[in-house]
């Protein structure tokens, strides 16, 4: 068994939340009392506030990209856990610009429904309000899945780009059109080789023999459709890129940004590994790598896995990708 280091599983996120904005107090405003942070500095240029959010676990997502050039706000819940509507009313109203407000909101029931009805209470008090649907997950593109394809780490690059273009002075509709683009150039797809440590049972979340690998994990420690064989990192990586792949059908020569996101226990020392051997898998197939990135960016808690997601851009939108921006997780314009 292993233990959180917590005061008590109730109080974890609120005093993680209080460390954060001790952290980054000179980049970010915690308002505790309605349950969001905000962020100090934003372009004067921004006519539209950006506001995601979601369920704790995921650190840095989404309270590490809220900054000069990216989110305006984001709204934490409990582990695991939506956000109440309420706290992104509240974020959504203090940070409105002057065509209201863009919710970039990943696939998940609760969070579409607390999203929802913030909105629509926004919209009572005259606040326009659109939303950006971040469904990148390709191991849950299946018909027989009702509530569609999970939101994961790609909801970072929609938040990077579409933060620079707020920046650029893109009106709302205009801002959740270009959203909307994103996401369909973007897809996910995620390996594990251990489940995460259960905070109530500190306990492994579900069990996994040493010689497989779970192919397809969502962020919330849900087990994947099926289990693999364990397999070297090469073949391990032309499988998921090819898969990503067949579901973009790119043309040839488009330019991918390419993040290799660590689920919470994995090595920098293996993630940057991984983008090597995504980088090969790429030239094979007649596409540049033309950005990448490496790191933990939307961890489910501490999985022992890893997340790969291609995002096929183009001339618009790696300028907008490279645009600076200053957060307490993203302090860099890009890698090329």
């Amino acid at each position: 068994m292993a233990r959180y280091f917590e005061n008590a599983q109730e109080s974890l996120v609120s005093d993680a939340l209080a460390g954060f904005a001790r952290v980054h107090a000179d980049l970010v405003a915690h308002h505790s009392d309605l349950g969001f942070v905000r962020a100090l500095h934003g372009a004067p240029t921004r006519r539209v506030g950006l506001v995601s959010g979601g369920g704790s676990g995921h650190e840095p997502m989404h309270l590490g990209f809220v900054g000069a050039g990216m989110l305006d706000a984001a709204c934490p819940g409990q582990v695991f856990a939506s956000p109440h509507n309420r706290q992104i009313f509240e974020a959504s109203r203090a940070v409105a610009g002057a065509e209201g407000v863009l919710h970039i909101v990943k696939n998940y029931t609760g969070d579409r429904i607390n999203f929802g009805i913030a909105a629509e209470r926004l919209a009572h008090e005259g606040i326009p309000c659109a939303r950006v649907l971040v469904d990148d997950d390709l191991a849950t593109d299946s018909a027989e899945i009702a509530v569609g394809r999970r939101g994961t780490a790609a909801a970072v690059l929609v938040e990077k780009v579409l933060g620079a273009a707020a920046d650029g002075g893109l009106g709302l509709e205009a801002l959740a059109s270009m959203g909307r683009s994103l996401v369909g150039r973007c897809r996910s797809l995620a390996v594990a080789s251990a489940a995460h440590t259960s905070p109530a049972t500190g306990r492994a979340a579900f069990d996994l023999p040493a010689d497989m690998f779970e192919y397809g994990v969502g962020i919330h420690g849900e087990r994947a459709e099926r289990s693999l064989p364990a397999e070297p990192l090469g073949p391990l990586v032309e499988r998921m890129a090819g898969a990503l792949w067949d579901a973009l059908e790119p043309a040839a020569g488009t330019p991918v940004i390419a993040l290799v996101n660590g689920l919470g226990a994995v090595t920098r020392l293996e993630l940057y590994a991984v983008v090597n051997e995504l980088a090969y898998v790429l030239e094979r197939r007649g596409t540049p790598m033309a950005r990448s990135l490496a790191g933990d960016f939307a961890t489910a808690l501490d999985m022992r896995g890893f997340s790969i997601s291609l995002l096929l851009a183009d001339e618009e939108i790696l300028g907008l990708y490279d645009a600076p921006a200053h957060t307490p997780q993203w302090n860099r314009s890009a890698i090329g």
